[in-house]
């Protein structure tokens, strides 16, 4: 097997081997590990996880035993297996586990079984990705628990480990066989007592650090924050004053990790229908280095969502008419793009589903597919007013317009429904590609009881989750490729924005380009380059004069040719805004040396990137694609922004490029042989031209 040295783990004294996921059984337990991370259960009395180990740094991150997850059905909490009767919080010791006792309201352990890894969702690749990504493997096991307090009710508890990876997932399912309906709320799919992160005598939970050996995500997040901390709505760091022997005096160390939307209150579960909780996603750190946990966090989501990476290069459609459609699907044909997107103030109206509308566009749609060109469009669904009946209720003032947009429809509504339905129509009519959804589900909770998709306000939530999840897969199982600004990666989406102030499009281009590689640089430490999109107002676009746009382009070639470059040379995709690509036979030109230059380097301009400096407009910035395979091991990008040449010499961090010897070459110029130091370092010597960029390979 191949051996793994991360972040000088063989000083510390531990040496881990990449390896298949293994769950292992015993007489009285079961473990499961990666290589990378394991967990070891007891499985009598009840079955008690006692162990979950870093095995890349040696850390134990349990201190206590918890159950396995807790649900409330029909007004009672029950909890899923776990043990009683730890006293010492701090840590744990496996010979304590004879002393402890089941709780009598638990749902009890069964049994288990065991299966192969069942991918998120099936992926239907349609656009170009690396050659690397392919669907991952690994195993899964499921813990069976009853209650004898209510008798068929099964509940479920599912992992899933990923092949030679330090992460796994994990959910619950309940499922009923009553006969009776079964109301469940609090779903908590984890509970774990971890390790504290810092002796503070002092202090409040949202003020002290948390564990950062472990990171967590799960497919429930929201809220068009452009970030997935910021989005989550199921991670909860809680106090644990069980635990007496804790530094803090008050006993409000965040030590005590909960997972679960705490806005789903009571949800229906029919007779013979099984529910599905929030799906979790546990990520074991070995540093607190900025760069090298966004380098892991990008690896989960290329392993468990690995659409993601599918990048295609588009436009952005700014159209009147069908003419100017089909023009600019001549012009993505002429330079090399692959899509054509109608953007947000075009012609295009995915709601309308009469049957010229749908008759018009899958005629476009023909001719688009029958140049090699994909063709998309934008569609609002939130942000927006609709009805007194059909917008989102406050739970507070029992009126409309309290909505996190302010107006909004409520998804379960008669309306959000027949959205949902005429979305669906519009893509199996036309064949369209893409779909730029704005103003997703932003997480309203709803308090109307006559909307058909919900009940009330205690599970609106959860049913217009459900909802939008629901579309999203749909079409990502068609290859509909989805841009969409909130976190529903998880769900089947594939691109959200890097991150931006929309008003900033209005300044001037020159500042327009150092904002844009500032966005570029802070926007890609926990995204891939495919997973976030930028912007180029070609035309005018929240205001501004002629200083802050591209047209005509042929008069500011220089500017558009910067913005190019410094978006693909990323490998992140902008929305180039307007009615066409190019003006000139020049413009033309330029546009497709850009795209030529990008599809050569499109593999390694896809690969992680190592952040070197921010744009500051006082010196050079930049970064560096690496790979540690493939043609291109690395590809350096580096801009001047100044008005004068400049030369410098920069320590390049070519440990990713697993290189001993490495060819360095300028575009046009011969290779220099250069051998990394032993951190995997090389200094080298750059010219950048003025208020230009320059470019090297790395092979």
């Amino acid at each position: 097997m191949r051996m793994m040295v991360i972040g000088g783990l063989l000083a510390m004294g531990f040496a881990v081997q990449a390896q298949p996921a293994r769950i292992t059984v015993t007489s009285n337990g079961i473990a499961f590990s990666t290589g990378h991370l394991q967990r070891k259960f007891v499985t009598g009395p009840d079955l008690a996880c006692y162990d979950y180990s870093n095995l890349l740094t040696g850390q134990q991150l349990l201190r206590a035993i918890e159950p396995e997850a807790s649900v409330v059905l029909n007004g009672k909490q029950y909890v899923i297996g776990g043990l009683q009767g730890q006293q010492q919080k701090a840590y744990f010791l496996p010979e304590w586990l004879q002393q402890l006792k089941p709780n009598d309201q638990a749902f009890h352990y069964q049994g288990f079984d065991t299966s192969a890894l069942q991918p998120l969702l099936p992926w239907k690749p349609a656009n170009w990705h690396p050659a690397a990504i392919k669907t991952s493997t690994g195993k899964q096991i499921r813990f069976r628990f009853k209650s004898t307090d209510l008798p068929g009710v099964v509940i479920d508890v599912h992992y899933a480990l990923y092949d030679q990876e330090p992460l796994l997932s994990k959910w619950i399912t309940i499922t009923n066989t009553t006969g009776d309906t079964l109301h469940a709320g609090y779903i908590k799919n984890e509970i774990l007592s971890l390790v504290e992160e810092e002796s503070a005598v002092v202090g409040t939970v949202d003020k002290m650090a948390k564990q950062a050996g472990i990171y967590f995500e799960s497919n429930y997040a929201f809220n068009n924050a452009m970030r997935y901390n910021l989005s989550d709505q199921t991670l909860h760091w809680l106090t644990d004053s069980s635990y007496t022997s804790q530094v803090n005096y008050a006993l409000t160390t965040p030590c005590r990790v909960e997972i679960y939307p705490d806005m789903v209150k009571d949800v229906r579960i029919a007779p013979g229908s099984t529910l599905e909780s929030v799906r979790s996603f546990e990520l074991l750190m070995n540093n607190y280095d900025r760069e090298q946990r966004g380098l892991a966090i990008q690896r989960m989501y290329k392993t468990v969502a690995p659409w993601v990476t599918e990048n295609p290069i588009f436009m952005h459609l700014v159209s009147k008419n069908d003419e100017e459609v089909l023009n600019a699907i001549d012009q993505c044909k002429a330079t090399g793009y692959e899509a054509v997107i109608l953007s947000f103030g075009s012609h295009l109206n995915m709601e309308d589903n009469s049957e010229a509308n749908l008759a018009r566009w899958k005629k476009i749609s023909s001719i688009a597919h029958a140049k090699g060109i994909k063709i998309g469009g934008y569609s609002l669904f939130s942000s927006r007013r609709i009805s007194e009946e059909d917008d989102v209720i406050s739970p507070i003032t029992g009126k409309t317009g309290h909505a996190f947009f302010g107006n909004a429809p409520c998804f379960g509504s008669k309306w959000g429904l027949a959205y949902r339905d005429k979305i669906k129509q519009f893509f199996m009519a036309t064949g369209f590609d893409i779909w730029e959804n704005d103003g997703p589900y932003p997480g309203d909770v709803c308090a109307s009881v006559t909307h058909p998709g919900h009940h009330d306000a205690n599970d609106s939530q959860w049913e217009q989750m459900k909802i939008q999840q629901e579309l999203y897969q749909w079409l990502n199982q068609r290859g509909v490729y989805i841009n969409a600004p909130d976190w529903y990666f998880l769900n089947g989406t594939h691109k959200i924005a890097l991150g931006y102030r929309e008003v900033n499009f209005s300044l001037p281009r020159e500042e327009q380009r150092i904002l844009n590689r500032q966005n570029i640089h802070d926007g890609t430490f926990d995204k891939t380059p495919s997973m976030g999109w930028g912007f180029v107002p070609l035309t005018r676009y929240q205001g501004g004069g002629p200083e802050a746009i591209l047209e005509p382009l042929s008069q500011h070639l220089s500017d558009y040719e910067n913005l190019m470059v410094q978006y693909y040379g990323a490998g992140v995709q902008a929305c180039y805004r307007g009615p066409r690509l190019y003006d000139t036979v020049s413009t033309r030109n330029m546009v497709i040396k850009v795209i030529n230059w990008y599809k050569k380097y499109r593999e390694i301009l896809n690969a992680p990137m190592v952040h070197l400096r921010r744009a500051d407009g006082r010196d050079w910035d930049g970064w560096l694609h690496v790979s540690p395979s493939g043609r291109e091991r690395g590809l350096l990008l580096l801009f001047n922004p100044l008005p004068q040449p400049i030369k410098r010499k920069i320590s390049l961090p070519l440990d990713g490029t697993n290189l001993k010897k490495v060819r360095f070459a300028k575009s046009g110029e011969a290779p220099v042989m250069l051998t990394p130091d032993c951190h995997g370092r090389v200094v080298v010597e750059v010219e950048i031209p003025a208020n230009g960029y320059a470019w090297w390979v790395v092979s």
